[in-house]
């Protein structure tokens, strides 16, 4: 099995400021505090945002709370979904590369921060939600290091590392593939430039996924 590991937030879509509104909207609700802040989120599982940006509110949470957390946002995201499909935007050649990957025969799954519900939220609406083998991959209610996510991804899936790539945006996507020995593909669409995602030692960075053929050149070298 040739395995595709992928981002969402920052790789192949953007929120453009609707998913901080969503979890400022489900932060209420669950704590009934407003979010005056929130904890650092590149590269950062949703367990420990929230439990992070509780801690800036004066708050101490347990599981309990997160996955009550988890599913007052979820609620959010479907109830919403309008506004997201309307200000976000599904990044430059993320289409292109899911359908491309898929022709080539490549099992494309989701390593992300995000929980489940919502990860299926955000990439349907932008219609990318086609290619992903959602069994196979990990979320943010199931680890709350990227790492453990890479991991619990390689063993639901049954593919070894060798046969592996993840594709993603921050520092913490490239350790946490590499922690697994799996190559790592980073793309600069995030918050982070080439610069320093090549300073974190992924087997190949690109601006963005525009270049399709070059992608999947890149995910074949070494199958």
């Amino acid at each position: 099995m040739r395995l595709v590991l992928w981002d969402i937030d920052h790789t192949l879509i953007s929120t453009r400021g609707v998913g901080r509104e969503l979890s400022a909207a489900a932060f209420l609700r669950v704590t009934g505090q407003p979010m005056r802040e929130q904890a650092k989120i590149d590269g950062i599982t949703e367990p420990v945002i929230f439990r992070e940006t509780a801690k800036l509110h004066g708050l101490v949470t347990g599981r309990a709370d997160f996955e009550e957390f988890a599913q007052v946002l979820s609620e959010e995201h479907r109830t919403r979904s309008g506004e997201l499909r309307e200000h976000g935007v599904a990044l430059a050649g993320a289409a292109a590369a899911l359908g491309a990957l898929d022709a080539a025969r490549v099992t494309q799954t989701v390593v992300s921060g995000n929980v489940r519900a919502v990860a299926g939220i955000k990439l349907a609406v932008f219609g990318l939600d086609r290619h992903i083998r959602w069994e196979l991959g990990a979320y943010g209610e199931d680890a709350d290091g990227r790492a453990e996510l890479v991991r619990l991804a390689l063993e639901r899936s049954g593919a070894t590392a060798v046969d592996t790539v993840l594709i993603g945006d921050t520092p913490a996507d490239v350790q946490a593939g590499l922690a697994n020995g799996v190559r790592v593909i980073a793309v600069a669409t995030g918050s982070s430039d080439e610069h320093e995602l090549r300073g974190c030692g992924p087997f190949a960075v690109l601006p963005d996924l525009s270049d399709t053929e070059r992608l999947v050149m890149l995910i074949a070298e070494g199958a």
